[in-house]
């Protein structure tokens, strides 16, 4: 399990540390110039001969990347930094200069320079480090730290802006490490409020940092390594003492931990019955998709329930699913309806108002006092849900579901924002309806009971594609309905199945079709194998 800190919590772990003389600055560069010889190996074939430009801000990071340039220097990369603040970390710069290298500062030179720590008397402007840059084998990012807060401003920003102008409808280009973070993103939020130079690779240290994991700014990380260098962060989960909760992100086997495995005695009433209310006459393909997941990742039966033609349609796909209401251990509702008509709006179907009934009865089995069970709520249902409801009831909305159903709550929100702090706006509907919160996009968050958040991103880009939701929607009441009395006793739960769902279904998605488009019931007939690969693990 990957699990992303708090840059609070990581400069909490490092002060005791560094006031002992732990060498971590030592330790970071070196890992850092590690990475880079060996990106530029697989590159060029040789690392001799290549040259390096380093962008270093006033932060620790533009220590850690002027340290490393003098490694680099010392293995024949030719490596030239440039100083985008009036200060940087003066034995850094020493270092690189002794080592070979070459410090140049943009527009004003730093007002603090040793005399004999600087090669000579640079001034470099922003479109001469825009053209270096461009022109070199690997740029290595170290503007802004863990420390920073806000956009980009001043040289570094233009610095970055006269990259993306130059980089703009042009193939190749150089290498681009970042050093702990990209420059300029949330660092705890994953927010982008400003220019970012996008990462090929991040080289971060001691722990994962939140913002690498969070959308928007995951996308501009590119490879993320974790660098251990003794901050001692790896075991314990949840609130760590001087406060910051932990993301998680997770992996294979804490998947396969808590997926449901029958034993031998097992029958399909005890491996869980997962009711179904999805379809109508006018969107029959999404009911059919939401019970073929279901299936295909092994519940122990399905009772669907919706309208004949529906039905017969779902009968007709899926011969193993009963479609006939009884007791089940988990519901998956939504796929399939259109929202809840206003009494404005025009006459609403028979069959839409039986499958929103339908619902209801099913949210209401999700807050009864007795015989609750677990309820997956997505599209057309989503507009249905009480004002409070348990985490045991798990919410799957698009952003743009999410801000319909934050400005029935009052919220002043639209899509755009939502997609610019996803977290923040899951956590806020979580805070809301009392809900699980799982969003769907490139990178699904989730959240859930006791301060539970999660952020995968396990799916190609081709996953976008019609029907996928109605895929995960059955796909999660599976995990539901299969671990449904472990949930009722421990709602946290929700969450972690809710974000093994959305591994599963990303990972379904890349063995549909390796590389290429996906339809939605590829990605769900992929589902056995998957799940199958999953628990042969070692």
């Amino acid at each position: 399990m990957i699990e992303a800190r708090t840059a609070a919590v990581v400069r909490a772990a490092e002060e005791p540390l560094l006031a002992a003389g732990v060498p971590l600055m030592e330790r970071a560069s070196f890992a850092l110039s590690r990475t880079v010889l060996r990106e530029l190996a697989a590159r060029r074939g040789r690392v001799a001969g290549a040259r390096a430009v380093l962008l270093v801000g006033a932060g620790n990071n533009g220590g850690d990347a002027l340290f490393a340039g003098a490694s680099l220097r010392r293995r024949g990369v030719a490596v030239t930094a440039y100083g985008v603040s009036a200060r940087v970390h003066e034995e850094g710069r020493a270092a690189l200069v002794r080592a070979g290298g070459r410090f140049v500062a943009v527009g004003e030179a730093p007002h603090d320079v040793a005399p004999g720590t600087r090669s000579e008397d640079d001034r470099g402007g922003v479109a001469d480090v825009v053209a270096d840059a461009r022109s070199s084998d690997v740029v290595v990012d170290a503007v802004l730290g863990t420390g920073a807060h806000g956009a980009l401003r001043g040289v570094g920003a233009a610095v970055v802006e006269g990259y993306a102008d130059a980089a703009a409808g042009s193939a190749g280009g150089p290498l681009v490490v970042a050093v702990d973070v990209p420059s300029g993103i949330g660092v705890d939020d994953g927010t982008v409020p400003g220019p970012v130079l996008r990462a090929d690779v991040t080289v971060t240290f001691g722990a994962a940092k939140r913002g690498l994991l969070l959308p928007p700014a995951a996308a501009l990380a590119g490879r993320v390594e974790v660098v251990d260098i003794g901050l001692g962060l790896g075991a314990p989960r949840g609130r760590r003492p001087g406060g910051g909760w932990v993301l998680c992100r997770l992996e294979p086997d804490d998947v396969a931990a808590v997926w449901p495995v029958p034993g031998a005695s097992s029958q399909k009433y005890a491996r869980g019955v997962l009711g179904v209310v999805a379809g109508t006459s006018e969107f029959p393909g999404a009911a059919v998709l939401a019970v073929t997941a279901a299936v295909r990742a092994g519940v122990g039966m399905v009772r669907y329930v919706g309208p004949d033609a529906v039905s017969h349609a779902v009968v007709g796909a899926r011969p193993e699913v009963v479609p006939a209401r009884g007791r089940v251990q988990a519901w998956a509702v939504g796929p399939g309806l259109p929202a809840a008509a206003s009494a404005a709006d025009a006459p609403v179907e028979p069959d839409v108002l039986a499958q929103h009934h339908e619902v209801r009865a099913a949210l209401a089995a999700a807050t009864a006092e007795e015989g609750r069970v677990p309820v997956v709520v997505d599209a057309g249902a989503l507009s249905l849900l009480p004002a409070r409801v348990p985490p045991t009831v798990v919410l799957t909305p698009h952003a743009g579901e999410l801000a319909t159903l934050l400005r029935s709550r009052g919220q002043d929100v639209d899509r755009a924002a939502v997609e610019a702090a996803p977290l923040e706006h899951a956590r806020l509907a979580h805070e809301l309806t009392g809900a699980t919160v799982l969003l769907k996009g490139a990178v699904t968050v989730v959240v859930g009971a006791g301060g539970a958040e999660y952020a995968q991103a396990d799916g190609p880009a081709w996953l976008a594609t019609a029907g996928a939701g109605d895929v995960l929607t059955g796909l999660l009441g599976v995990l539901l309905a299969g671990r449904s009395a472990d949930v009722l006793r421990d709602p946290s739960l929700a969450a972690t199945l809710a974000a093994g769902a959305a591994a599963v279904h990303g990972q379904a998605a890349h063995a549909a079709n390796p590389g290429g488009p996906v339809g939605a019931l590829a990605v769900a007939d992929a589902l056995p194998g998957v799940v199958a690969d999953l628990l042969r693990r070692p």
